[in-house]
């Protein structure tokens, strides 16, 4: 008889106590002993570094280079801009003595790096020549959170920003729309969640941004989840911090700015969006194991064709590896399951007799049977390719089914009573009625879109509508 998994509660039951359950089960994190901070194990870990490989690939594709900013900024360079300081004032971390002496003056534990950017950027640009200086960092921040959750929201977390400066406003527009298109792009072809790309209102907006640009997904409880974000500073923080440049007509100007990031919460997505009862389910491009091949028994054949079958899926650039632990079959397969691996293989003497292979799909759970005589290879890709689009189907319609339509503050509200997604209304543009809106549940604008106008009235209060919106509750 199929049994879920013992260790995890149902999904439909209690989806936080499910997702904790998944992250436990899996090993992917385990809470520390500094409150609201995790230990990324290394399942998490790994997950995190294919993440990483794949995205800084794409990064330096485009052009972009690594580096890395100080962990602390001094509270003066803080201040400078208004904005940034009085956006992240509630969740700055606060240095204030070194061994035994009381500092001077504070430094911050950095929330975000523009600051110190823009400090480099004032020494270090002169002339257009110096532009576009496309730069990214890898490194963890610090921002200290009330609630907590591991991966969606810690006080320490993981994460790559980019921060980029050019010449015009034209080309600082550009990066922002590019690097949007790209965080769309991992969360389509790599991860398998389907994801809306949309403009921040003017309140939801990054601190010190003229405008920010956002990538949003929905979880399998109908709960948004932001998935990535660009940001257009256009010459604000320059002004502030006095960064400056001789321009084509040898007139000095201020240079135009952007940063873009994404974090370590791309793994709550992966677990919320397609994971199940039975444990951890990853999409094959971004799983670091592919393949398990599970031998049966200790036979020297099963063995060695254990170890050909790895090794040509390992020259074909297909990760795999074989799972010969002192434990037994059954504990193995359900070891495999609840680490999301996404095929297995199973081979023992009496296949080998009849000249067959087994393969278990870990997205529908189905056993398949084959001849040995196949082309591994190729049919390892091809059920690889047709696992990640079955999940990116699934996660599309799950998403679709929990999509909705308000005309008004009643039917907003009578769905966020009855089941959370995205919803679509049209919005006048008032930051009252946004935050009227707010006092449903919390729901929040979770982008603009090019959309047309549903009714051409705002859902709230009724007057003409400027911008269709997608609106929803939020991790």
């Amino acid at each position: 008889m199929d049994k879920k998994n013992k260790m995890i509660t149902s999904r439909d039951d209690d989806f936080a106590k499910w997702y904790t359950d998944i992250v436990k089960a899996a090993k992917l994190a385990d809470y520390s002993s500094v409150k609201g901070c995790i230990v990324i194990e290394p399942n998490g870990y790994a997950i995190w570094e294919r993440m990483q490989e794949i995205l800084d690939k794409k990064f330096k594709q485009l052009g972009h280079v690594n580096c890395q900013m100080p962990l602390l900024i001094p509270e003066n360079m803080l201040k400078k801009e208004g904005e940034l300081v009085e956006g992240f004032a509630p969740e700055v971390a606060w240095v204030t003595q070194g061994g035994e002496k009381e500092l001077d003056e504070r430094l911050c534990i950095r929330p975000t790096s523009e600051t110190l950017f823009c400090d480099y950027y004032q020494s270090h640009v002169k002339s257009y020549r110096d532009l576009p200086k496309l730069y990214n960092q890898w490194c963890n921040v610090l921002r200290w959170e009330h609630e907590t959750r591991p991966f969606l929201r810690s006080r320490e977390f993981l994460w790559q920003e980019g921060h980029t400066i050019h010449a015009s406003s034209k080309e600082a527009e550009e990066e922002t729309k590019q690097m949007m298109d790209v965080y769309r792009w991992f969360f389509h072809e790599i991860l398998a969640i389907p994801s809306i790309n949309g403009r921040k209102t003017e309140k939801e907006k990054f601190a010190g941004a003229e405008y920010t640009l956002t990538n949003e997904a929905l979880m399998y409880n109908g709960v948004a989840l932001q998935a990535g974000t660009s940001h257009y500073f256009g010459q604000k923080f320059a002004e502030a911090y006095d960064v400056k440049f001789m321009n084509k007509d040898n007139k000095e100007e201020y240079a135009y700015q952007t940063s873009w990031g994404t974090t370590t919460r791309m793994i709550g997505a992966l677990i919320m969006v397609h994971s199940d009862d039975y444990g951890l389910v990853l999409p094959p491009r971004i799983a670091p194991k592919q393949i398990v091949i599970i031998p049966i028994g200790n036979d020297e054949k099963v063995i060695d064709k254990c170890e050909n079958i790895k090794k040509e899926l390992l020259e074909n650039n297909i990760i795999a590896y074989i799972d010969n632990t002192e434990k037994s079959p059954g504990f193995k397969f359900a070891e495999a399951e609840v680490n999301g691996i996404p095929v297995r293989i199973e081979i023992g003497a009496r296949d080998l007799e009849n000249s067959k292979i087994t393969f278990a799909r870990r997205d529908t759970r189905e056993k398949i049977i084959e001849d040995l005589s196949i082309d591994i290879v190729k049919y390892t890709k091809e059920l690889l390719d047709e696992i990640q689009n079955n999940l990116y189907n699934k996660a599309v319609q799950r998403r679709d089914k929990l999509t909705f339509t308000a005309t008004n503050l009643k039917e907003m509200e009578d769905i966020l009573n009855t089941q959370p997604g995205f919803i679509h209304a049209d919005w006048c543009g008032d930051t009252d009625c946004e935050l009227k809106i707010k006092e449903i549940k919390g729901c929040k604008s979770r982008c603009i879109t090019d959309e047309a106008l549903i009714t051409g009235k705002c859902v709230c209060c009724g007057n003409d509508a400027k911008h269709h919106v997608i609106w929803g509750i939020q991790y």
